[in-house]
């Protein structure tokens, strides 16, 4: 139960970082989300509204994996295991504040439903 809700607040964390980098990107909601400079995001569109997609897709399988209860376990897990990475990896090039946004709600999410919660 608790896991299945991590797993629900990871997708919705996705949904809006997708509308984020798809929709507010080059708004000043946008920019005070990511850091950026008009200029910038400006430049930028097309590439952060690829990288929205992505994040959409992530979101997406998570859904599914909620969707399908109890047999969508490997799924819920692969998309969980994916988000980390993928928070890892955007901490690592970007900025601290994604381990704390993305990868500790998968973290937690991830361990909830190994433990069965």
């Amino acid at each position: 139960m608790i896991g299945n809700i991590l797993v629900g607040l990871v997708a919705l964390i996705h949904c809006y970082i997708v509308y984020l980098e798809m929709v507010l990107w080059n708004t000043p909601r946008g920019h005070k989300a990511f850091g950026l400079k008009p200029d910038f995001a400006s430049a930028s569109k097309v590439l952060a509204a690829n990288q929205g997609l992505y994040n959409g897709f992530l979101a997406a399988g998570l859904i599914w994996g909620l969707y399908l209860g109890a047999a969508g376990f490997q799924i819920k897990m692969f998309f969980l295991i994916c988000v980390t990475i993928a928070g890892l990896y955007g901490a690592a090039t970007v900025g601290r504040k994604i381990l704390f946004i993305q990868t500790a709600p998968a973290v937690l999410a991830i361990i909830a439903l190994w433990l069965g919660w």
